[in-house]
């Protein structure tokens, strides 16, 4: 579990590391909407730490659904937000790596589906 919020606290330092990266020193390099897309990766990204830190200090989780959910998370911050940023930071072209984002946005969705699951079934013991 610590191991989970090392890297969640990693990843929470570097969206706000990103975020005024971008408000600064890329203002005046990117165009607006390149901006704009920058922000939206370090948004989901900080989203995202915000609620791996739920679910790792969250006492109704199991480590292993904790492990499990974190993952997903973590994988998609790496797709979602990891394309975005290379997308806007480097010469990589939207066309040979069009797939990556969506496919982050999936394990977005997984893991919020995992969390979910994990509600809907104890909502269901504790109604029995």
């Amino acid at each position: 579990m610590f191991k989970n919020l090392i890297i969640t606290s990693f990843l929470g330092m570097f969206a706000i590391i990103l975020g005024a990266f971008g408000a600064h020193a890329l203002k005046e390099v990117l165009t607006p909407d390149q901006l704009s897309s920058f922000e939206t990766g370090v948004k989901y990204q900080m989203y995202h730490v915000l609620v791996l830190l739920f679910v790792n200090t969250f006492e109704g989780f199991t480590l292993k659904q904790k492990n499990r959910i974190s993952y997903m998370f973590f994988v998609g911050i790496l797709f979602f937000s990891g394309s975005i940023y290379a997308l806007q930071l480097t010469s990589i072209t939207a066309k040979s790596i069009w797939f990556v984002t969506p496919l982050g946005g999936l394990f977005f969705i997984i893991g919020w589906l995992m969390m979910l699951t994990v509600f809907v079934k104890k909502n269901v013991k504790n109604l029995k």
